[in-house]
């Protein structure tokens, strides 16, 4: 899958409006035109129909409408909560899978190291596994791994057990120690040549972070100080038996914690005046990188929108999706359990919704 000459984003990251106060306990509400609003529940019936018209409704998991199981919607505009809808058991304070949306919060925790003096972007040799000058993956930098490029092997299959690295690591014999089973694996290609979606990228860039701030409580000890606490986001995390946090895939916190995420990134890493992530930061994640064999365009853990490239988002497992789209100061998060094959389905809804909203 082709390595990209990068295409910087053209629309800068706007800030926080001038008389909108940051989301503490309660976000800031209201602000959508009374067509923007009629359109926008038009399109939200779709996902989470009337219970008199709910297909199928899961005691546990929510709503079923065309696009499987939908169990949250939250959009964020000019910094206000506009619009939010649940499945029938789901509701604003519901802890909620992040899957592979984790990745781009793994993003910005190297961010924090990055600002603090204690890694650089082009470190190599960051992993004691690599450490030997006459491994090729010695000269693998932090750049490579948050572009997922460093050429290493790892099979990102779902489905297939027999095959899959990703199923193997995570809930197979890698799962007490997901990073070492990750750096076990061996370089395929040189660096920076060929772009490898991997879930197993993901848990040795949290492997570079708990060689550094420590494992365990202290890991998330460290999470909480520097990331989550200061946006007020309750998250639960999940760590293998070593200790490093399992950034590739789990991270459960609410609609609306996810969407303070997104506005974190739309605001330059900036928080209430705050700066968290290093200036430029969000740049580097949104500026296009690679692309993949079915053309989805990537920058540094997190992609980028197929219907317009100054539009990035953070993607899990089953269609969870983090969109940020900075020329209309919008944050859309959707949670839900949806096939694969309904995924572009869902994928079309959403960009319905981002049309609306910006009108």
């Amino acid at each position: 899958m082709p390595v990209l000459e990068p295409r910087q984003p053209s629309v800068p990251l706007p800030p926080q409006p001038a008389g909108v106060p940051w989301p503490g306990t309660e976000w800031p509400t209201g602000g959508l035109a009374s067509e923007q609003a009629a359109g926008l529940d038009e399109l939200l019936d779709r996902a989470f129909p009337p219970a008199a018209d709910t297909v199928h409704a899961d005691p546990v998991a929510g709503s079923q409408g065309p696009f499987g199981l939908s169990l949250a919607f939250v959009a964020i505009k000019g910094g206000r909560l506009v619009a939010e809808r649940y499945g029938p058991t789901a509701g604003p304070d519901e802890a909620l899978i992040s899957w592979s949306m984790a990745k781009s919060f793994t993003q910005a925790l190297i961010g924090v190291l990055v600002a603090d003096g204690r890694l650089g972007v082009e470190d190599t040799a960051v992993l004691e596994a690599w450490s030997d000058p006459e491994d090729p993956r010695s000269a693998i930098t932090v750049d490579h791994l948050l572009r997922m490029v460093p050429g290493t092997q790892f099979n990102e299959d779902y489905v297939d057990a027999e095959t899959s690295h990703c199923i193997e690591m995570l809930f197979g014999s890698g799962n007490p120690d997901m990073s070492g089973y990750a750096a076990a694996l061996p370089a395929i290609a040189p660096p920076n040549t060929v772009f490898n979606y991997s879930s197993g990228t993901s848990v040795l860039l949290c492997r570079i972070l708990a060689d550094r701030v420590g494992r365990g409580d202290a890991f998330e000890a460290w999470m909480r100080e520097v990331l989550l606490d200061p946006i007020g986001l309750t998250a639960r995390l999940t760590f293998d038996d070593a200790g490093v946090w399992v950034g590739s895939s789990f991270l459960h916190a609410t609609a609306r914690d996810f969407a303070r995420f997104g506005l974190l990134y739309l605001r330059d890493g900036i928080w209430d005046g705050r700066r968290l992530l290093p200036e430029g930061w969000a740049d580097y994640a949104r500026t296009r990188q690679a692309t993949n064999d079915e053309g989805g365009a990537y920058g540094a853990h997190w992609w980028i929108w197929p219907q317009d490239h100054d539009v990035f988002f953070a993607s899990g497992y089953e269609t969870q999706r983090i969109i940020v789209d900075p020329a209309n100061d919008l944050v859309l998060v959707r949670l839900g359990k949806t096939p694969v094959e309904q995924a572009p389905a869902v994928d079309a809804w959403l960009e319905e919704i981002r049309l609306v909203l910006a009108g």
